[in-house]
């Protein structure tokens, strides 16, 4: 049977990596974005079923795009809730509260958006597989970085409580928690660190990966390697777990 994914934040890096390892497979895959530039590129160069631009911490958007799913494809089987934004820098006695609030609607209320829909699904069809991307920074502290650390530790805390709630219904919950990952979304990071923490980017880069025991940062590869692994038969009894993709991490900024 033709697996149905659904991908939020699929236009670039993580997400836009794990809707190509399915489309090679004959998946139907859908995904969402906020940038519509990326949900133009995506539909004209890759043959994703559904290209939606929408933004996850809106919920009307949302009921949007997931009843856009059920007109396409009936049902999802897979659900990535991996959109997500960085937010802003500084130690939490300066930081606007604005901006925080703004990072954990997009982080945390956007992951409950898609994950809650999908278990609505998933129970009916006594199947499915729900999978968030955390990130390392959702098993420890670091500094500066208050709300991004709080909503992926609040979506820690969601993965164990729907796995336990939705077990009996043969649906496994899990997270990803990445460590640095290679690319664009990281640079932007690393930017922002620099001006709150007074530290260049090359020290910071260096700071993140001799913080590995690889001392290496990750690729999207490697987190999308285990994104297919959970939502695999060979993961069917993996659920509940927040799994990092990092190298080990040693230490934090």
């Amino acid at each position: 049977m033709t697996r149905r994914v659904v991908i939020t934040g699929g236009g670039s890096g993580i997400g836009l990596t794990i809707a190509r390892r399915y489309l090679d497979e004959g998946a139907q895959v859908a995904i969402c974005d906020n940038d519509p530039d990326l949900v133009k590129t995506v539909s004209k160069y890759y043959k994703v079923a559904i290209s939606f631009c929408a933004d996850v911490s809106d919920s009307n958007q949302m009921v949007a795009f997931h009843q856009h799913i059920m007109d396409e494809f009936g049902g999802v089987d897979i659900m990535y809730a991996n959109a997500g934004v960085g937010g802003p820098a500084g130690s939490v006695d300066i930081i606007d509260h604005q901006e925080w609030k703004r990072c954990v609607e997009v982080n945390l209320f956007g992951a409950f958006h898609s994950a809650s829909w999908a278990s609505r699904i998933m129970k009916l069809q006594k199947t499915g597989c729900i999978i968030f991307t955390s990130s390392v920074s959702g098993l420890f502290g670091v500094p500066n970085r208050s709300p991004y650390v709080a909503a992926k530790w609040g979506i820690v805390g969601l993965t164990k409580s729907m796995a336990m709630e939705l077990g009996d219904y043969g649906v496994r919950v899990n997270a990803i928690c990445p460590g640095a990952v290679s690319g664009p979304r990281m640079e932007k990071v690393l930017s922002i660190e620099s001006d709150a923490s007074g530290l260049t980017q090359d020290e910071l880069r260096k700071v993140y990966s001799e913080g590995t025991a690889m001392r290496s940062f990750v690729s999207e590869d490697d987190v999308a390697d285990m994104a297919v692994f959970l939502a695999s038969d060979k993961a069917s009894m993996i659920t509940g777990q927040a799994i990092a993709v990092d190298g080990y991490t040693e230490r934090t900024v």
